[in-house]
């Protein structure tokens, strides 16, 4: 996979800072025979890990012999979303591009998935789009395949008053490339995104006038825009529609009818989740989301852990969104330590919340006396994620340590936490 097109075992980036003007330049050495592992192992380890060059140093690594063309695209993916918090778009334009020299270079999948699709996972459209005009030079045969790849990318620019125009024009410049369900599904969250439901119900009448099938990703998006633009009646009426049709709904499609009644009562949304069951479902950890947050909008902070607690029992563990609400809520009541607890088994867990709620955290420890639970959290956060600027300035302001302790401890890259 990556070890024989993009070599990084020995990275090193020199950085020269001139005003706000900042220059990178990635420097590469070849990768050395040994110390290979598996596609699965370093999707496993890229995941809880957030600097970009160690996480490049991990993908160098990975041997080839196993890689299937999903895998490889998860890889990379994460490599580019970690690169693209940094904005290091020259170093995503280069691991990228090393694609090119793969054998596998003419399939339309990889190409797809490992350019076109990537490029749009870094925000980085007019590369996507330029890469797919190029595929006749690699002689990479085109269809729905990479038109899709391509509406994708798009989708994920945030381009989404450009997606409509793409699914008119490149089906009529190339004979070959026919829209079909998943373009249509793309065409519709694009409407969602942009604030037209209404349009996007247009286009799914539209499919099925041309027995085209509508996906549950489609009907989901239309959902989703529906609800949170406050339409709940058309919603509702929809949601009808499909039952007497016979479609059949997944968790995704429930989680969003879920997340409409959130904000009415716990009892409301425990109704929905015995309804996912009574059809065969099994609610997952976004649907005991929104349970919880229900009871900790309504103040019940002892029905919400009780909710938190057992997600095991049912099957799920807790993700960043479970820990940010729950330790949010407890430190919006003063149960600063009780939060501190929480937060210590989401890095345990590798699922940690995000600044603003750590930092809610740390000024309430602070706030009670806990000083050097305070600088534990910050300490766990920092051997997470590569140094940032935001949590030694926390610290100063936080009177944790001095401006020169904060200095002394900013080696490294700069991440966003």
């Amino acid at each position: 996979m990556a070890s024989a097109r993009f070599s990084l075992r020995y990275v090193r980036r020199f950085t020269t800072v001139a005003g706000d003007a900042t220059t990178t330049t990635l420097e590469t050495a070849a990768a050395p025979s040994s110390g290979k592992i598996s596609v699965s192992k370093a999707k496993s380890i890229l995941k809880k890990v957030h600097d970009p060059d160690k996480a490049l140093e991990i993908y160098s690594n990975v041997s080839n012999l196993d890689a299937s063309p999903v895998a490889s695209r998860y890889a990379q993916e994460l490599i580019v979303r970690r690169l693209a918090k940094c904005n290091r778009f020259s170093d995503i334009e280069t691991l990228i591009e090393s694609n090119k020299n793969d054998p596998n270079i003419k399939e339309e999948p990889f190409y797809s998935a490992m350019l076109i699709r990537s490029y749009g996972q870094a925000s980085m459209f007019d590369h996507a789009m330029r890469t797919f005009e190029e595929m006749d030079q690699y002689e990479t045969p085109r269809s729905a395949v990479s038109f899709n790849a391509l509406l994708t990318a798009c989708l994920h620019s945030k381009n989404f008053d450009k997606v409509p125009q793409l699914f008119d024009e490149i089906p009529q410049r190339y004979n070959n490339i026919v829209p079909d369900k998943i373009s249509y599904g793309i065409l519709i969250k694009s409407y969602c995104d942009s604030g037209s439901p209404e349009k996007a119900i247009e286009i799914m009448r539209q499919m099925e006038g041309k027995s085209i099938e509508v996906t549950t990703f489609a009907f989901t998006a239309i959902l989703d825009s529906l609800y949170k633009s406050s339409k709940l009646d058309i919603a509702e009426n929809l949601w009808n529609e499909i039952v007497k049709k016979g479609w059949e709904f997944d968790n995704a499609a429930y989680n969003v009818r879920i997340m409409s009644v959130q904000k009415e009562s716990p009892e409301r949304v425990e109704e929905l989740i015995d309804e996912m069951i009574s059809k065969g479902l099994k609610p997952d950890t976004i649907s005991y989301n929104y349970l919880l947050t229900a009871y900790c909008e309504k103040g019940m902070l002892d029905e919400a852990k009780k909710v938190y607690e057992g997600l095991k029992v049912n099957g799920c563990a807790p993700n960043a969104a479970t820990f940010r609400t729950l330790i949010f809520h407890l430190c919006d009541n003063g149960l600063y330590e009780q939060g501190y607890a929480v937060f210590k088994k989401s890095v345990k867990m590798n699922k940690i919340p995000d600044f603003n709620t750590l930092k809610h955290l740390a000024a309430g420890l602070v706030k009670n006396k806990k000083t050097d639970d305070a600088k534990g959290l910050i300490r766990s956060v920092k051997k997470k994620f590569p140094p940032s600027n935001a949590w030694n300035k926390l610290g100063e302001e936080l009177g944790l340590y001095s401006k020169t302790d904060a200095s002394s401890s900013s080696e490294g890259k700069e991440v966003a936490a």
